[in-house]
């Protein structure tokens, strides 16, 4: 009897693939797809279709979307601090795929789990290094194996399946596109290249031309951080991921180009979007400014941006992670209220918000009237600015 494989499989070419390879190396391949919202029932289907086509001995599909929103989505918006303070970690569906692989693998009692990951990418630390914090099977990595065999593996890969009688996937030649309840990234071609990415680059955003010529305006209620509702209707987190990502992604919210380093110190470039993440941050960030102190809003930032970093480079399963976002979490005590945004070409602003737990005196408005008088304001500037002006005027003096 043949040992049994785990592969974490979507249906595109690099697991495509991966499943007449493992085959030829003595296994039995059982085909696992992770639902994480970037797929429709259709598509769904026509991904086990392709996987039994192509050999597995069985194909199994577990969802994962609520699951993303409540071990990612939820701490994410919570801290507020994109990667580099611009990408939106749609890339974090991979630690979703990675528990459900090894969990699978454990119950089935498979010899291995493996992946379609290339050696030039970031998801193979994201993947080698979950599975390693999950279980102790071997790691198999395909592409990574041939990548060793040949400079140009796309071409091999096709070649490999049209030799067995296979056709390569549809729609691999000229965009790597990746799509989730969190958003959808485009990298190829031109992206590639730091040209300007055309117009077919994007998936869930609209162009100016065929943006609604009048704006929305979308309420969004939250209740510790977590947000539960839109315009007063409490949904699941993600239904409510996939209502904003519907309605501002009419309105062109949520794109955007990114340049950074990755994990292994090249510089990746690729195209973004996610209208429903935008929304939940630029919402979440204008009740938070309004209810947490100065202390609180300087300092927490700080855990955030590690938070992501983390994510980010592969280390999800760092107890450090844990740590950071308990953190956070604390810090969302009094973050409850409601903020209505408005959207319109591209643009999205907080312009109402509601909260019971705003910080601020009953009798102040700022820049109106306070609890102070003249003569109190005076007297703190006097002290608050007396170091500066102190050692300015020592500096104008020569002394």
């Amino acid at each position: 009897m043949n040992p049994t494989v785990v592969l974490a499989f979507s249906g595109g070419l690099d697991t495509s693939f991966c499943v007449p390879y493992l085959k030829a190396q003595g296994y039995d391949v059982v085909t696992l797809f992770v639902s994480t919202g970037g797929a429709s029932a259709k598509e769904s289907g026509e991904i086990e279709r392709r996987a039994i086509e192509l050999g597995a001995r069985e194909h199994i599909v577990e969802d994962a979307s609520e699951e993303l929103w409540d071990k990612f989505v939820t701490p994410f918006v919570m801290g507020g601090v994109p990667y580099q303070d611009q990408y939106p970690l749609l890339c974090s569906d991979r630690y979703a795929i990675v528990a459900h692989a090894a969990a699978l693998a454990e119950r089935i009692g498979a010899a291995a789990v493996a992946h379609g990951c290339t050696a030039m990418g970031n998801d193979q630390v994201r993947f080698d290094v979950s599975l390693k914090c999950l279980t102790d099977l071997p790691i198999l990595a395909p592409i990574r194996e041939i990548q060793g065999q040949t400079d140009r593996p796309r071409e091999f890969e096709r070649a490999y399946l049209e030799e067995r009688g296979f056709a390569a996937p549809a729609g691999t030649k000229r965009y790597t596109i990746n799509e989730n309840l969190l958003g959808a990234t485009c990298s190829g071609s031109e992206i590639d290249e730091f040209e300007e990415p055309g117009e077919g680059t994007y998936r869930m955003t609209s162009p100016p031309s065929k943006r609604p010529g009048e704006p929305d305006r979308v309420t969004i209620g939250f209740e510790n951080g977590v947000a539960i509702s839109i315009d007063g209707g409490e949904m699941a987190g993600a239904q409510i991921l996939g209502s904003l990502n519907d309605r501002l992604g009419a309105h062109g919210i949520g794109r955007g180009i990114y340049t950074g380093d990755t994990v292994l110190g090249l510089k990746g470039r690729i195209v973004y979007e996610a209208p429903g993440l935008a929304a939940l941050l630029i919402a979440h960030r204008a009740l938070e400014q309004t209810v947490l102190t100065v202390a609180q809003g300087a300092f927490k930032p700080l855990a955030a941006r590690r938070w992501s970093e983390l994510v980010y480079s592969g280390f999800f399963f760092d107890p450090l992670r844990e740590d950071l976002e308990a953190l956070i979490v604390s810090t969302q005590r009094r973050v409850t209220g409601s903020v209505t945004l408005l959207s319109h070409q591209g643009v999205c602003q907080a312009v109402a918000v509601d909260t019971p737990n705003k910080i601020a005196p009953r009798d102040a408005v700022y820049a109106q009237h306070a609890p102070w008088t003249a003569a109190d304001a005076e007297g703190f500037i006097k002290l608050v600015g007396l170091s500066s002006v102190t050692a300015a005027r020592r500096e104008v003096a020569g002394v």
